[in-house]
């Protein structure tokens, strides 16, 4: 039977073979430390629930509600941005809500893009900044964002060499899986890129709040300009701790969010207009609940970084989202990310994430969430010792 078009077009999810072998494991009663999805774990802050199940009470709120998230949510959301970041958001024009980020790209990429169209993203990357591309039926060029190398240089470069020429750059700072940081002087770097080569731009906040060491993280948007050329998305998932209620939004440039608007109102009814209505809280109210979340994920990554560093694996401490972009210990490297992630799940039951499912320049790397307990980091840096001192088989298989 003949394969469908787009299914044909993407490539295997590399993240799937990890899982199996974890699921499997656990099937086997095996205790697994898993630092693999980054799926927060701590509970969404009693106020929120609470507004849920206020709204949930109340039978006007069980109807369809409507696509691009009720007035007062957009509203919310452009207030936000006005005390965040200082950013006028029209909440008819400029906002729309998403059933969190992750549709709300792969929809706006239907909406703008057509065979042949190609779009510039970083390598490595969340996945779905590039499958969207593909799924929609664009070409994907990779910029590489690695450790000691230009980004902006790379862009320019490729820029230079690419025909056609680029209709779309994806980015996402504070960088999931990498953790990179940038500052203001970079974003302005990118509007003025961006108005010279004719190019849109879709830049992923998902991580706006969980910085430490004083970093902060700075919007697209604040950038004069920016709205002429692009759009930001948020999701409250992470700051909040409500990544299984899918809520985000897209704000910026009129004729994208338009667009994205229109194409979602064929697609769905929008969510459930109980969680838009708790999310208006989350966003109105006070902002102490992000700030205790971020500390708890502070101290998870200090934890993390020393306990690891006493058993043989020196990471770089992050300066900004959930996870640690750990490069693979050197006597180890050869075996690349897909075969070093299965090592330590088969010597010392610990998941992570290989970073070769990110994009070929991620092969090195991998990636853990911040999503276990000090206790349990402590126990999986106790475990990863044990598993760096075997002997390292090419296959990583026993």
């Amino acid at each position: 039977m003949e394969e469908f078009h787009r299914i044909k077009r993407l490539p295997p999810y590399v993240f799937n073979i990890v899982t199996d072998l974890k699921i499997a494991a656990r099937r086997r009663g095996e205790d697994i430390i898993d630092f693999g999805m980054g799926n927060p774990d701590q509970p969404t802050p009693k106020h929120i629930v609470d507004k849920l199940i206020e709204a949930a009470q109340n039978p006007r709120n069980h109807r369809y509600s409507a696509s691009r998230g009720i007035y007062k949510l957009r509203l919310a959301i452009s207030d936000w941005y006005k005390r965040r970041y200082n950013v006028e958001i029209d909440p008819e024009t400029e906002a729309v809500a998403t059933i969190g980020s992750k549709e709300g790209i792969a929809h706006l990429a239907l909406a703008i893009l057509g065979p042949g169209d190609v779009v510039f993203v970083p390598d490595p990357t969340y996945p779905i900044h590039k499958y969207s591309v593909i799924i929609a039926g664009g070409d994907v060029r990779s910029i590489p964002l690695l450790p000691g190398v230009d980004f902006f240089d790379e862009l320019q470069k490729a820029t230079i060499q690419t025909w056609p020429k680029p209709k779309l750059l994806v980015l996402n700072f504070p960088h999931n899986p990498t953790t990179e940081v940038v500052n203001r002087e970079f974003f302005q770097k990118i509007v003025d890129f961006a108005k010279e080569n004719n190019i849109l731009v879709i830049h992923d906040l998902a991580y706006a709040d969980i910085v430490f060491d004083g970093y902060k993280a700075p919007s697209f948007l604040e950038i004069p300009g920016a709205k002429d050329v692009g759009v930001e998305f948020f999701t409250l998932s992470k700051s909040y701790n409500m990544p299984g209620w899918r809520v985000g939004f897209a704000v910026g440039n009129k004729r994208l969010i338009g667009a994205l608007t229109r194409i979602k109102s064929y697609l769905d009814y929008g969510m459930f207009q109980p969680i838009q209505i708790a999310s208006i809280i989350a966003l109105n109210e006070s902002q102490d609940c992000v700030n205790e979340i971020c500390g708890v994920y502070q101290d998870r990554r200090d934890v993390l970084i020393e306990s690891f560093s006493k058993a043989g694996w020196e990471i770089e401490k992050p300066k900004a989202t959930m996870f640690v972009w750990a490069k693979i210990p050197e006597h180890m490297r050869a075996l690349k990310s897909l075969e070093f992630s299965k090592l330590l799940l088969n010597k010392a039951k610990v998941a992570v994430s290989p970073g070769v499912g990110f994009g070929e320049y991620g092969d090195d790397f991998v990636r853990l969430a911040l999503v276990e307990n000090e206790h349990r980091i402590r126990q999986a840096a106790k475990c990863i010792k044990k598993a760096l001192e075997s002997p390292v088989k090419k296959a990583g298989n026993d």
